[in-house]
């Protein structure tokens, strides 16, 4: 691997020199200062000069580089089919940031009251206006605003709900599908 008058450079070191002698995997080296210094194989490592790197960059063919670029990559996720009459559902975003512009002074209470009134408010409308599915949007934490949506979710016969869409949304969603009366 090392051959006498390679250069090299000591990998925990700031130390580089010239390779003087090798036996097995003990590489004896003269050091720019000087000094003489063994080290194993495996501490050192060879260094490139200018027209050893330019023979290698000769093997690189741009016009091979310029096609792998252009070449369409294969998308790596799974998009969701939708027939041509599916529209978005509506998402309502909970997080108490998104509903006022400020919650400065307010209780956790409070913030809790406002967002299940804001989600009930959602819900109603789109009972009247007969929206199949509606989206909130609730977010993580410590689990409190989805456990008080889930309760209010539960109160209401015609509404089924489950977790949101995890590649699109991650843990932090309700679906929420609204069972239609076929009177």
């Amino acid at each position: 691997m090392f051959n006498i008058g390679d250069k090299v450079s000591v990998l925990d070191d700031a130390i580089n020199g010239v390779v003087l002698s090798v036996n097995n995997n003990d590489i004896t080296i003269e050091t720019e200062d000087g000094f003489v210094m063994s080290y194993l194989s495996k501490e050192l490592i060879k260094i490139n000069t200018s027209s050893e790197l330019n023979k290698s960059m000769g093997s690189f063919n741009p016009n091979q580089i310029k096609q792998e670029k252009e070449e369409p990559k294969a998308r790596s996720f799974v998009k969701e089919k939708k027939s041509k009459h599916e529209f978005a559902a509506p998402e309502f975003d909970l997080h108490i940031e998104k509903l006022v512009p400020s919650f400065k002074g307010m209780s956790n209470y409070d913030i809790l009251t406002l967002q299940s009134d804001t989600a009930k408010r959602h819900i109603e409308f789109a009972i009247r206006n007969r929206i199949p599915k509606i989206v909130f949007i609730h977010g993580v934490g410590e689990g409190v605003l989805k456990a008080e949506l889930d309760f209010l979710l539960g109160r209401y016969d015609n509404i089924d709900f489950r977790e949101g869409n995890y590649q699109k949304y991650g843990l932090g969603a309700t679906e929420v599908f609204i069972k239609q009366n076929t009177k």
